[in-house]
């Protein structure tokens, strides 16, 4: 199997290799947080710096025990018998795939990961665009119809996948949406595998989150991480919540034969974390606050340049797509190389080869240093501060050049 780096990873890898040759590149191709480590999160893994044995492969019950702690205080039944955790949200979604067997169904676009993973899994993505003005949930209509044809061709479908908020289009799914998917799936005998890992993030707290486990909870495996939420993304720990007992030893079983269990001293600190103490709460407020501001400012300097771009509503990314191009990689390139701006291109993510869109991730214009991001994250308007001016500056005389 011919398999190639994921193209966010390589993309952050070609910034690099042109930083260091001298050139100026404003990097909005990569999806990192942008931000330090909390001090009580690094006093958490220093006191268990010194656990060096195997732990259990579902990982430790107190991790187990938060994370089911934290789903329930968002009205999702959660078990800790009936939770995994992993280095990482991302190989926890390669081994659901593999415990799970069968095709899946993706929003198209979605995250470069989950249609590679499934193929590596020996499974085959079937690909359904969202409903007009929403991302990270296919359109229930277009669900029914794909899984009923790939039936028909005698293909095995198992799984339907939604990632709230999304990554790349920065959209939230309405309830709507997400109530006849959790209705489709009862229908058509599908697992709902919910990406979950920037739900803390969506920028308007008093938004309309509906999460799958909420409406079939028999059915819907949560996955989420502190990657985003608390900027751990080097940290690598994912929990995932399983909704029955089958699914659950399946997947414990895969994950003995991969990671054996998580990192001991991350776990200390992942359930410090999941347990929501106050100061790591007004951490994730501040970091949605800054994410919102700053990615509403660079849609509003694609918008200003004519591009058309769905605003925003979580994590820290946006889906322009910009006319008089031929296509995404064409406009990811000319963006590069004529004018210093990494993006990663639409069909990264699965999209249209000929539909001239780019995901834009926004939150590494927060700073290069940790003192330039915490000034960031506590300014009352981050926007002003000399180097995040900057970069925005950047970008809208590229937009205005191209």
């Amino acid at each position: 199997m011919d398999v190639a780096i994921s193209a966010t990873l390589a993309a952050n890898e070609e910034v690099a290799r042109r930083r260091r040759a001298g050139q100026r590149i404003l990097n909005l191709a990569f999806g990192e947080a942008g931000l330090p480590v909390h001090p009580a999160l690094r006093d958490a893994l220093h006191q268990a710096a010194g656990s060096n044995g195997y732990g259990e492969v579902a990982g430790s019950r107190a991790l187990r025990t938060a994370a089911a702690g934290y789903w329930t205080r968002r009205g999702i039944l959660a078990d800790p018998g009936l939770v995994v955790c992993g280095p990482g949200s991302k190989p926890l979604l390669y081994g659901i795939l593999l415990a799970l067997g069968g095709d899946i169904v993706l929003p198209r676009p979605s995250w470069v990961s989950y249609a590679a993973q499934a193929e590596l899994a020996g499974v085959r993505p079937i690909m359904v665009p969202p409903p007009p003005g929403e991302g990270g949930a296919p359109d229930p209509g277009g669900v029914e119809a794909a899984v009923t044809a790939a039936r028909a061709e005698g293909r095995t479908v198992r799984s339907l996948l939604l990632t709230l908020p999304d990554n790349p289009t920065g959209r939230l799914a309405r309830p709507e949406t997400v109530r006849r998917l959790a209705e489709l799936a009862r229908e058509l005998d599908l697992i709902i595998i919910s990406d979950e890992i920037y739900r803390d993030l969506v920028h308007d707290p008093a938004a309309a989150f509906l999460s799958p486990a909420e409406v079939a909870p028999e059915r819907t495996v949560v996955t989420t991480g502190l990657s985003k939420s608390l900027a751990l993304g080097g940290w690598r720990i994912g929990v995932a919540r399983l909704p029955t007992p089958g699914l659950h030893r399946r997947l414990v079983a895969v994950a003995s034969e991969i990671w054996s269990s998580p990192t001991a001293p991350v776990q200390h600190a992942a359930a410090y974390a999941f347990g929501e103490p106050l100061e790591l709460v007004r951490r994730i407020a501040e970091s949605r606050r800054l994410h919102g501001i700053v990615a509403r400012a660079v849609a509003a300097r694609f918008a200003k340049a004519g591009a058309r771009v769905p605003p925003p509503q979580g994590g820290f990314y946006l889906y322009p797509e910009i006319d008089g191009f031929p296509g995404p990689e064409e406009l990811a390139a000319t963006l590069l190389d004529r004018y210093g701006i990494a993006v990663l291109p639409g069909t990264a993510f699965g999209d249209s080869p000929t539909a001239p869109r780019v995901r834009v991730a926004t939150s590494l214009l927060y700073g290069e240093t940790d003192e330039q991001r915490l000034a960031a994250l506590h300014a009352a308007d981050p926007l002003r501060l000399p180097w995040i001016a900057a970069g925005l500056e950047h970008l809208e005389e590229a937009l205005a050049r191209l």
